[in-house]
C-alpha cells in the first residue's frame, strides 16, 4: 500500500467523482482511476461502488476512509517532526539559566552538544520571574528555575500537575543540595564533615533578601525555625564573591554563614572559605525546566533529554 493511493482514494471519497478528485490533485483522471484499483486489488476489495451514475463508498470503503485519513495525519506528523528537527539544528536554542548551576549545567550542554551538535545554545541570565515572564512571551526557549515558589505562586493542585504560571510547564530535573559557607578559621571547619543547623544558631547568617530568592530564602528560614531557633541576622549582603570574602576574613569570634548551592560552591574554591553538608534533612531544592505547555519550541525535547542523559 502507498500513501500516494490512500491519498487518491481519500480525495475521491471526498468529491465522489474522480474526474473532480483528479482536478483537486493536478493529474489526470485515470491516473486516479488506476491508482484506486491498484489498491483495491492490494486490499482485495472494491471501496466504490461503480455501478451506478454516482460513486459512492461500498461498507468497506467507508471502514477504511477513517482510518486512512488516519494514515495521511500521521505522515503530516512525521514531516513535521522532521521539519521542526531540521530547523532546530540550523537555529539557536535560547536558555534561561539560574545562578549556581554550576556542573549540572556542563553536563546537559555535553550531552546536547552529543545529541544535535549543530545546535547552538543561547544562555540568559535574569531573575526568575523574568526568566518566566520570557518563556511565556516566546522570548526565551526554556528556562532553569528552582523551587516550587520561582512559578508565580500557584496553588498546590497547580504544582502538582507540573503547571505554574499561565501557559507554563515546569519539568523537575534534579536536586540542588545546599551547603554551609563558614571561615576556614572557624572550630567547625577544623573537622571536615557535615554540620548541624543548631551549630550555628549564635552565628550571624549572611542571606539575601526574600523578594531576591523567596524558595532559597524560605528554605534556608524554615529549616532553622525547625532546628529550634530564628536566624541571627548578618550585614546586608552584596554580590556572593563580596559575601564570601567577607566572609573568608573572619576569625572565630566574629564569624559569618551563608549557604550556596553544593554544584557551584565546587567552582567557589579558596582556603579561605569552607563549605560543609547539612545533616539536617532537606537542606536542597527541585531544579526544573520551565517551557511551553503547548507547541514548546524546536529543540525543546533534545534539551528535555539532554537534562535526562546528565541524570
Amino acid at each position: 500500500m502507498e500513501l500516494r493511493q490512500v491519498r487518491y482514494f481519500v480525495m475521491v471519497a471526498q468529491e465522489l467523482h474522480f474526474g473532480r478528485a483528479a482536478d483537486r490533485l493536478h493529474i489526470v483522471q485515470s491516473a486516479v482511476s488506476q491508482q484506486v484499483r491498484r489498491l483495491e486489488r492490494e486490499l482485495k476489495a472494491d471501496l466504490f461502488d461503480r455501478s451506478a451514475r454516482q460513486v459512492r463508498l461500498t461498507p468497506v470503503g467507508e471502514r477504511f476512509l477513517p482510518e486512512a485519513r488516519a494514515l495521511l495525519a500521521a505522515e503530516e506528523r512525521a514531516r513535521a517532526v522532521v521539519a521542526d528537527l531540521a530547523a532546530t539544528r540550523a537555529g539557536v536554542l535560547r536558555v534561561g539559566t539560574s545562578t549556581g548551576l554550576g556542573a549540572h549545567l556542563d553536563r546537559v550542554l555535553d550531552a546536547l552538544a552529543e545529541l544535535a551538535p549543530e545546535i547552538r545554545v543561547e544562555l540568559v541570565a535574569a531573575p526568575a520571574r523574568e526568566r518566566l515572564e520570557r518563556v511565556a512571551a516566546g522570548e526565551l526557549d526554556a528556562a532553569f528555575v528552582r523551587g516550587d515558589a520561582e512559578d508565580g505562586g500557584s496553588s498546590p493542585a497547580v504544582k502538582a500537575r507540573g503547571e505554574g504560571r499561565a501557559g507554563l510547564t515546569f519539568v523537575p530535573l534534579w536536586q540542588d543540595p545546599l551547603v554551609a559557607a563558614v571561615p576556614a578559621r572557624h572550630p567547625l571547619a577544623s573537622s571536615p564533615g557535615t554540620v548541624a543547623l543548631a551549630d550555628l544558631a549564635d552565628v550571624p547568617l549572611v542571606l539575601t533578601a526574600r523578594r531576591n530568592n523567596r524558595p532559597l530564602v524560605d528554605l534556608v528560614v524554615s529549616a532553622c525555625h525547625d532546628a529550634g531557633f530564628a536566624p541571627v541576622p548578618g550585614p546586608q549582603p552584596g554580590s556572593l564573591d563580596n559575601t564570601l570574602t567577607a566572609i573568608g576574613a573572619c576569625g572565630p569570634s566574629d564569624a559569618l554563614w551563608t549557604v550556596v548551592y553544593a554544584a557551584h560552591a565546587q567552582r567557589l574554591s579558596t582556603p579561605r572559605v569552607d563549605y560543609l553538608p547539612f545533616r539536617n534533612p532537606g537542606m536542597e531544592l527541585t531544579t526544573s525546566l520551565a517551557v511551553q505547555r503547548t507547541a514548546p519550541p524546536a529543540g525543546v525535547d533534545l534539551l528535555l533529554q539532554a537534562c535526562a542523559a546528565r541524570r
